[in-house]
Parts: structure tokens; C-alpha cells; sequence
């Protein structure tokens, strides 16, 4: 092949040829030619066409395990699976166990009924709870059980098309890097929407003063692909022009998880129930910190549709996104046990990081106490343990690999508070990395 540049016969951008991959097609007695995004989107097209009338589709793979990954995964079992992680939560975890077995029943259903009009609409999901109660990290976990792509994308850098910000195709875009560049994989994955909530419209009740680079529009863009909807995309980096390559995502069978804090969201929730019934009422009196979160936990639960609307969400994102979830604030005891008692919860962690270079960690329980009330005056839930439990153990893990010599560290609640250094210990000949194990 001699020619430089081409001009594609199919969409007419115009392209630099390199290699015969990058003109796949091509006679030269006519000058037709059809470059490779072209071949791709032809390729993907009689892929579909072909699932559609029931014939043979690449798509197999995933299909062939589908029986399999339902058979083994009913909601019970992921519920089960996501209490060794998840401490409480239980009404949310029983909501994301049931969704994500239907999502996969519905591709089955299709699959097993394929040129069938009769077809089963998708249940994207919309989970509201404070901050740092798990909502990440269980949908973290549910993506591990499931063995499937998992992409966390910021909402609140998304913007409307023609302001600075990212398009709402880089969702997409970061499933399909998460998914190893795997089309087939990304077509089956979740995508999950964090900080939804700071997206919604300046009409609803959160207002701000601070500029609203369309956040309405950002909405109306997110309409088809929470539908379901073929999603082009560049190269990461690479910026969008009609020159650049494109990747093409089907996004029908991704699984859609929007949520936030939706902070006063509750307070909306209220309004609505005191027109309902004006002899709900609360009292004039100051309510304390647990009153607070008790009545918070209660509003929470009965959040609805059209308090979403009120909220500054569009009546048509909230059409498709028909399974409410809601989290409710952790107080001191969950704390305390999402230090100790997940499998991955932060002080088996360290345990662990020690027991490495022969050393036993102990927290005494009033220390723990210590932290779960800290996080609690932060307001950040979990999301802040780890991290109060590192600026503790800073000084202790810089020193501890002077020496392998077996000892013991203790950390008392005065270490917490900052008021003394934890106190290491010499311990008898011991191999703690062995009984760690």
C-alpha cells in the first residue's frame, strides 16, 4: 500500500495509513476504501443483528457462564457474602442483592427469548445514605462476588456538553479500561454514579450559590445511556474530534448505580409527611445526636419518587431509575464493629501489617471507642477509621522494622486522644508471623 493519507469511502474522515490495519479495505483501481472504526462498528452491527434473529453472536462466552453465575449467586448468597464485609445495612444490602440477580435474569430472559419483542425493562439503581456509611465499598464487594467490571465514576465532574468538565461518556469510558479494554465485559458490568446528588438541578431544593455548569443538561445527557444505548468514546487522553478512533460501548446490559449523600433530603421527606399528616410532629425541644440520627434513619426509609423531584432530580432520570436504596447512619457501636469484625476491617489489617515484622498489635477497647467517636465528630462514618488509626500507628511502624525481634504493641485510648505514644513490649521467643497465619 503506498498512500499516506485516505479519506474513508464509509464516514470520510480522513486518516493516516501507516499499516494495512489501518485500511483494512481497500481497492486500489477504484480508490474505496474503508478504514478500521469503520470495519469495527460493521463488525459490531452484524453482531447484533445476528443476536437479534437468534443466530450465532461472539457474545457466547459470557452467555455459556450466565446459567452458571445465577445458579450460584441467588440473593441470599450475595447478601451473605456482603455481611462479611458490610456491618448493618441490612434493608440495603437485601435491595442490591435482589437487583443484581435480576439484572443477570433479565439477559437470560433475552437471551432464551431472542427475536422475541417480549422483553424485561432494566432496574437501574439509586442509593441515597450519608457519608461514609458503605455504599462503595458494598458495591465494591457485590462487583468482586460477580466477577465483573466495576467502574466508580465522580458525577460531580461531569458537565453539559460545551462547558469544561468530562462528557458523561467517560463513565462508560472507565468501565471499559476497568474491564482490561474488554468490549464484551464492559457491555456486562456496573458503573456507578458517585455524588449524584451535587448534579441536580438549581429548581430543586438544592440550591447553591456556586456556578451550574449544566448540571440539567449533565441529566439529560445520562438519559439514554441509563436506557440503554450505544456510547462512543475516545482513547483516554485523546481529544474528541471527528478524526479521532472511536470505541463503541453498548450500554443495555450495564447495571446503573447512582447515589449520594443527598444531604436535606430528609427534610423534604418530612415536608411531605407533615402535609400528610399534620399531627406528625417532633417537639420544640433541642434533639440530642442519637435523636437526630434515629429520626434521620426513619425519614430516610421512606424517601419517594417525587421527593427525588422536589430534590432537583428530573422526572425522567428518576423514570429510569426505578429501585430506591437507602443507607442509614452508622452510629458508635457499628463503628466499633467495622473496626474489628469484617473481614477486612482496619485493625486486621494492621494485625497483619505487623505480625510481618514479628510483632503482636493490641487496642484496648476504650481505644477503639476512642476512634468510633473521633470519626464521629469528623462526620465522615467509616470513610475516616483507617485513617485515624494510621496517624496513631505512624511513629510505631517507622521504628518497628529497626529490629525483628518479637515484642507487643499496645494502644491504649490515650494514644488515640494524642495525650501518649503506644507502648511496645519485648515478647518470650515467639514467631507471630506463624500464628498470625
Amino acid at each position: 500500500m503506498t498512500i499516506d493519507t485516505f479519506h474513508c469511502s464509509m464516514c470520510g474522515r480522513r486518516i493516516k495509513v501507516q499499516t494495512r490495519a489501518d485500511l483494512p479495505i481497500f481497492d486500489p483501481g477504484t480508490g474505496f476504501g474503508i478504514c478500521k472504526n469503520c470495519v469495527k462498528n460493521i463488525y459490531h452491527w452484524i453482531e447484533d443483528e445476528e443476536s437479534k434473529r437468534g443466530g450465532r453472536s461472539s457474545k457466547k462466552g459470557f452467555y455459556a457462564t450466565l446459567g452458571n453465575l445465577l445458579e450460584k449467586n441467588k440473593p441470599h448468597v450475595i447478601k451473605a457474602y456482603l455481611d462479611e464485609f458490610i456491618i448493618m445495612q441490612d434493608r440495603a444490602k437485601k435491595i442490591l442483592s435482589v437487583a443484581a440477580y435480576n439484572h443477570y435474569k433479565r439477559m437470560k430472559y433475552e437471551l432464551d427469548n431472542r427475536g422475541s419483542d417480549d422483553e424485561i425493562e432494566k432496574s437501574n439503581v439509586i442509593i441515597l445514605g450519608p457519608t461514609g456509611c458503605g455504599k462503595t465499598a458494598m458495591l465494591s464487594h457485590l462487583s468482586k462476588l460477580l466477577d465483573i467490571p466495576f467502574a466508580v465514576t465522580d458525577a460531580s465532574s461531569l458537565t453539559e456538553a460545551g462547558f469544561v468538565g468530562s462528557d458523561v461518556e467517560v463513565a462508560v469510558r472507565n468501565l471499559y479500561y476497568a474491564a482490561g479494554k474488554d468490549i464484551e465485559k464492559t457491555e456486562h458490568g456496573i458503573i456507578y454514579l458517585d455524588e449524584f446528588d451535587k448534579i441536580a438541578r438549581k429548581s430543586g431544593e438544592n440550591n447553591s450559590i456556586t456556578a451550574d455548569p449544566g448540571h440539567e443538561g449533565v441529566q439529560q445527557g445520562l438519559l439514554k445511556m441509563l436506557e440503554g444505548s450505544f456510547v462512543e468514546f475516545t482513547e483516554r487522553g485523546q481529544r474528541k474530534h471527528p478524526e479521532a478512533p472511536t470505541i463503541k460501548v453498548n450500554t443495555k446490559n450495564i447495571l446503573f448505580i447512582v447515589g449520594g449523600a443527598f444531604v436535606g433530603i430528609e427534610k423534604v421527606v418530612e415536608q411531605r409527611i407533615k402535609k400528610g399528616d399534620a399531627a406528625i410532629g417532633f417537639g420544640s425541644e433541642v434533639p440530642s445526636k442519637e435523636d437526630t440520627d434515629k429520626k434521620f434513619n426513619e425519614l430516610i426509609h421512606q424517601v419517594r419518587p417525587e421527593d427525588l423531584m422536589k430534590y432537583g432530580i428530573i422526572p425522567e432520570i428518576i423514570g429510569r431509575l426505578p429501585v430506591i436504596c437507602t443507607l442509614e447512619t452508622l452510629d458508635e457501636d457499628a463503628l466499633l464493629r467495622i473496626l474489628t469484625e469484617p473481614k477486612n476491617a482496619p485493625v486486621k489489617q494492621y494485625e497483619k501489617l505487623l505480625a510481618m515484622d514479628n510483632v503482636k498489635l493490641e487496642f484496648e477497647e476504650a481505644a477503639l471507642r476512642a476512634v468510633a467517636k473521633m470519626a464521629i465528630e469528623r462526620k465522615t462514618g467509616a470513610r475516616s477509621l483507617k485513617g485515624i488509626i494510621e496517624d496513631v500507628m505512624l511513629e510505631v511502624m517507622f521504628d518497628i522494622p529497626k529490629t525483628n525481634e518479637p515484642r507487643r504493641v499496645v494502644i491504649t485510648e490515650a494514644c488515640i486522644k494524642g495525650e501518649e505514644q503506644p507502648k511496645i513490649f519485648p515478647v518470650d521467643e515467639i514467631n507471630l508471623s506463624k500464628e498470625s497465619a
